[in-house]
């Protein structure tokens, strides 16, 4: 099983000393990827439900702090030289694709090839009228994201001529160092479904009970046979809270003793997750998450087989 955490881009501590030793401390404890998560702004008010609640909530308020997803991991990039650098998820819709296809590059390049480009569709319609970015058909919108990160990043001279986008020959440097890189794919919906099989190389799934899991990996798998790609070229990569205080859904994290924590993570091998985002949630703020992180990855990531 390999290990991802969250970094504190969001919360009451959004800093840069935070940020880095937070990060510094995943590096060190051989943690393999650091990921953030993606608001740019927040509606005081909003209709929107969030998909990954049983109820539509969302906790985080307005006046929480919010770093830049892809800036706040060009940080990370300069003050870290191993840890893999990922976005969970980057949500498309909410910028203009040449721009973010840069951005991408350009933190690839800068990490030496350690990036992992989560990515999807988004939840929120209120903060994309903020933004000034259209709503309508963005499950499109996203897969012409994506077409359009293809070429950028393999292209000698990309061009693009699509239903939402267009643009002629252009010079596009420098690429991204991983080719190809490694795109993994977020939602819970059959568009989801088809779009990790055509554009991605991994599903990036979040706070969903195992049953769910098992159901929706068995749909990729399908979905693979139906256009002719290997299953095996795809990485199952699911999101959970790390929660040894028992504050949130227990369908939903790894939490309780150790030998509680191995027999989820067994169960979640068996299903065939070979990654494991760990969101965790303790007290004490960053430092509190911090020392949750130390206290897993040394006492139970050890004993996972």
């Amino acid at each position: 099983m390999d290990w991802g955490v969250h970094l504190p881009n969001l919360g009451r501590q959004v800093d840069r000393d935070t940020l880095m030793s937070f990060a510094q401390t995943l590096e060190s404890l051989n943690v393999l990827s650091a990921w953030t998560s993606d608001h740019l702004c927040w509606p005081a008010e909003f209709n929107s439900k969030y998909p990954y609640s049983d109820d539509g909530s969302f906790a985080p308020t307005p006046d929480v702090g919010w770093l830049e997803a892809l800036g706040a991991l060009t940080f990370v990039a300069g003050c870290t030289r191993s840890i893999r650098l990922g976005t969970s998820v980057l949500i498309l819709p909410y910028r203009p694709p040449v721009l973010t296809a840069k951005q991408i590059a350009t933190l690839d390049v800068l990490s030496g090839g350690r990036v992992i480009l989560g990515a999807g569709v988004g939840w929120m319609a209120e903060e994309a009228a903020v933004l000034g970015m259209p709503w309508d058909q963005r499950g499109k919108r996203t897969n012409e994201h994506l077409e359009i990160f293809e070429a950028m990043f393999t292209q000698e001279t990309p061009s693009y001529e699509g239903e939402f986008y267009a643009f002629r020959e252009v010079g596009f440097e420098p690429k991204p160092l991983q080719q190809p890189l490694p795109v993994w794919i977020g939602g819970n919906t059959k568009a989801a479904i088809r779009r990790v099989v055509r554009y991605g190389h991994g599903f990036h799934a979040a706070f969903e009970p195992l049953d769910v899991i098992r159901s929706h990996w068995a749909a990729v798998g399908e979905e693979c046979d139906r256009q002719g790609r290997p299953r095996t070229e795809l990485t199952l990569s699911l999101r959970l809270f790390l929660d040894p205080i028992g504050a949130m859904p227990e369908d939903k994290s790894i939490a309780g003793s150790v030998d509680q924590m191995l027999d989820t993570i067994g169960n979640l091998q068996q299903a065939g997750v070979q990654h494991v985002l760990l969101d965790p949630v303790g007290r004490g703020g960053a430092a509190g998450r911090r020392d949750i992180v130390r206290a897993f990855m040394e006492d139970v990531a050890p004993k996972v087989n």
